[in-house]
């Protein structure tokens, strides 16, 4: 039975007196001094010798009723818990905490939130911590260099921006359009001097500029946007497609996409196509010629699933997964290699020995029950579903399997999208030099000249956005221009198709190369000398890709 007091309203069934008395203590501690030992009012002393629970009253040490003092969220919590009495003074104080670095990822953010908005969950035993701000590998600046990493990713936007104007990206004329398709069809290497001092008037560069615009592309629908093909049914909804109920048209359509994709790989065979790309609605495929990658022919895949590297596997093609690190009978398992079954039988039974001999050893092999065939075999199969659609599951073909790949994929019946706006449609190949039923593209391009805000008023901030699928060599060849266009000045950023950005994985070589040597057997491939250079590098961005690029003073700064 509760015992009456005056004053007192443990249910807050008179809220209005409660809320005076929390005023009237409010400021009579508020003109106390801070050191001094705060008097309890009477209601609370007569609260507690009737033994009723209050919560503890607040300690001097808390900051008293001083300006520097954090008044406590009344929202908080709605339960009666004591909170610590004081805080170590090598604590900072929520107001006093540092602000969070420019760097933090969205889960950093989303705690960092938490702590701050509600820091009396924390128990009486802990104590508040200071925000830990990690730096993500990915979001470290590089070191300052002349040269760009490769970037084998294919990029689907990229926004320039510099002080200086691009106008001279503007409007070509007709003689200059026609001169840099000539000089594309022609391999035709275009030297720029360092520094041009009126990029407006310089034909030469103009030329250029249309040369690096340019790409080959199959098949070639104007009213249907074929990359990316990978999420790509949301823009295709709606579209024309006459040949997805119409089979004879999906014959004629994938006959033409055989021819281009064997004349492709040959001029990659003879290193006359450095690389091209194949995609399709479900993966991406990365050709490279021997030289740049390996001394042999590599393709890269990305993203795979269990049912593709079982097909591939059943077909005779040796596969590696470069992220997955597998031990014994796994990386047999993986690798592509065609077993009978009672190879592949005998080799399970050998590992199983192998992994519970030292029971045997320890002499307790018949009070432990082992796991049986079917249990291991599904515990497999599950690790390997759980990375299907991931980067890790990257599959890397070299040397002669690649002509097996090749096969494989002309006559693989799951390559084409059966149902959807895709249905019926053959995957897209992408190359930077012409080949059999291409059709020469362009990227998009458009300059834009807008007034950012500056200390002393307004200034002029000029950009310049390339749309489409930017490959590797068509990056590079934008940098060089822009390098002497912009006087060695200006910031780019970079927009990655995702799929694309594990193909920037460092695969293992069987030998070093010798650049020299790459360079004389690739010379005839049609692309720049220096870019051919650059696409020779080891990679180094991993599972990342370029996402911002500056140049100040001729010097490259990036970040992926």
């Amino acid at each position: 039975m509760a015992l009456s007091v005056p004053g007192y309203s443990p249910s807050f069934k008179r809220p209005p007196e409660t809320l005076r008395l929390r005023r009237k203590r409010g400021r009579s501690l508020g003109a106390a001094s801070p050191t001094e030992e705060r008097p309890e009012p009477a209601t609370r002393r007569a609260a507690l010798k009737a033994g009723l629970p209050l919560r503890p009253f607040p300690a001097a040490g808390r900051g008293g009723g001083g300006p520097a003092a954090s008044r406590r969220n009344p929202f908080a919590r709605l339960d009666n818990r004591p909170r610590a009495a004081a805080e170590p003074p090598s604590v900072p104080s929520r107001g006093q905490q540092e602000a969070p670095g420019p760097f933090l990822d969205s889960n950093q953010e989303n705690d960092l939130l938490w702590e701050e908005k509600i820091p009396e969950r924390t128990a009486v035993t802990e104590l508040p911590q200071t925000p830990h701000v990690s730096f993500a590998e990915s979001d470290i600046p590089s070191s300052e260099s002349t040269e760009l990493p490769v970037d084998w990713s294919i990029k689907t936007r990229l926004l320039f921006a510099s002080s200086q104007p691009f106008t001279w990206a503007d409007h070509l004329k007709a003689q200059e359009e026609a001169q840099g398709v000539i000089q594309h069809c022609r391999a035709t290497e275009v030297t720029l001097p360092q520094s041009i001092q009126d990029p407006k008037l310089s034909t030469e560069l103009r030329c250029a500029f249309q040369q690096s615009l340019i790409y080959w592309l199959h098949p070639a629908l104007s009213w249907l946007p074929l990359f990316p093909r990978i999420g790509a049914d949301r823009k295709m909804a709606g579209k024309a497609n006459p040949w997805s109920n119409d089979e004879t048209l999906q014959h004629i359509l994938m006959s033409d996409w055989c021819v281009s994709f064997t004349s492709l790989y040959n001029l990659l065979k003879t290193k006359l196509c450095p690389y091209f790309y194949v995609c399709t609605y479900q993966f991406t495929i990365l050709f490279r010629a021997a030289g740049l990658a390996d001394d042999v022919i590599t393709a890269l895949m990305s993203p795979t699933t269990r049912g593709i590297r079982e097909a591939m596997k059943n077909e005779g093609i040796e596969f590696s997964l470069p992220l997955i690190k597998e031990s014994g009978h796994e990386r047999r398992k993986e690798s592509g290699t065609s077993l009978e079954h009672g190879e592949e039988q005998a080799v399970s039974d050998e590992d199983e020995e192998e992994s519970f001999s030292w029971l045997e050893e320890m002499g307790v092999q018949d009070k432990i029950k082992k796991p049986d065939v079917l249990s291991i075999k599904l515990r497999k199969e599950i690790h390997e579903v759980q990375m299907d659609h991931r980067p890790e599951s990257v599959v890397l073909v070299k040397g002669t399997n690649t002509f097996t790949l090749l096969n494989f994929l002309i006559n693989c019946k799951s390559l084409i999208a059966t149902s959807g706006p895709q249905a019926g449609l053959p995957p897209t190949l992408l190359s930077p030099i012409a080949f059999r039923g291409a059709t020469m593209q362009m990227l998009k391009a458009r300059s834009v000249n807008v007034k950012t805000q500056a200390p002393s008023g307004y200034r002029d901030q000029f950009s310049l956005e390339i749309t489409g699928p930017v490959m590797p060599h068509s990056l590079h060849s934008m940098t060089m221009l822009l390098r002497s266009s912009q006087s060695g000045s200006f910031s780019a950023g970079l927009y990655t198709h995702e799929p694309t950005a594990v193909f920037n994985i460092c695969p293992p070589k069987d030998k070093v190369l010798d650049k020299e040597a790459v360079r004389e057997e690739l010379a005839n491939c049609g692309l720049h000398p220096k870019t051919l250079d650059h696409l020779s590098q080891t990679p180094i961005l991993g599972k990342s890709s370029l996402r911002h690029v500056a140049m100040s003073d001729y010097i490259y700064n990036w970040r992926s």
